[in-house]
């Protein structure tokens, strides 16, 4: 069961929607500069030779973007004032910190159950998107864990756990993550700005990050 809202975390989704909407004025230039490079080289190869090699040349191009190569995972450690109970509830809400720059982004987000749903258009709105969060959550010993499964558009996306410790006046959170799928190169823009705010957005939502360790492969 996804936990009612608090104030807290009104005030929380205030404060990360601004560097939400940062990330998204970078992101959808280079992606968009991506699409414009790759229509320039059809039209360079329809110019300096005919049809056929510009039909190849595109048909290659749509291949290399696509071509499944890239897959991320890594591990976080955070740091926050609130309790512990507080930090669980946020993270298994309909708005997990760790996802703040999809949820900041979202036309709509609904919640139903244990389960959240990002609705995120692009294309100037021609097209959309549907992420689906789904949360669990266990006790262990010391602490407690959350288990966010994401799909897109019924498709695996990616996985988190985060396990949340009290230690001493501070909680911890250790975040384990992987993306359940590989992906193209059309999405490397999009992975690249997410590297340079997924930690501004945390911090805007009150949370200290201790030490990141990160890879695409």
């Amino acid at each position: 069961m996804i936990p009612v809202l608090s104030s807290s975390d009104t005030d929380r989704y205030r404060n990360a929607e601004p560097v939400a909407t940062q990330y998204l004025r970078r992101e959808r230039p280079l992606s968009t500069l991506l699409v414009v490079l790759a229509v320039s080289v059809f039209l360079g190869a329809y110019l300096t030779t005919s049809l056929v090699p510009a039909v190849g040349v595109a048909v290659v191009e749509v291949v290399v973007l696509r071509m499944p190569v890239l897959r991320t995972h890594g591990t976080a450690r955070l740091s926050t004032d609130d309790d512990p109970d507080a930090v669980r509830a946020a993270f298994a809400g309909p708005r997990p910190p760790v996802l703040a720059l999809q949820w900041g982004i979202a036309d709509e987000v609904a919640a139903e159950d244990d389960t959240a749903t990002y609705t995120i258009s692009y294309l100037f709105g021609l097209r959309s998107t549907e992420l689906a969060v789904r949360t669990r959550t266990a006790t262990i010993d010391g602490g407690e864990r959350v288990e966010l499964e994401v799909t897109e558009n019924g498709r695996p996306w990616g996985s988190y756990t985060a396990t949340i410790r009290r230690d001493g006046d501070r909680t911890i959170v250790d975040i384990e993550y992987v993306s359940d799928r590989r992906t193209g190169l059309r999405r490397l823009p999009q992975t690249l700005v997410a590297r340079r705010y997924r930690d501004e957005i945390l911090e805007a939502q009150g949370y200290t990050v201790l030490e990141r360790h990160s890879h695409i492969v």
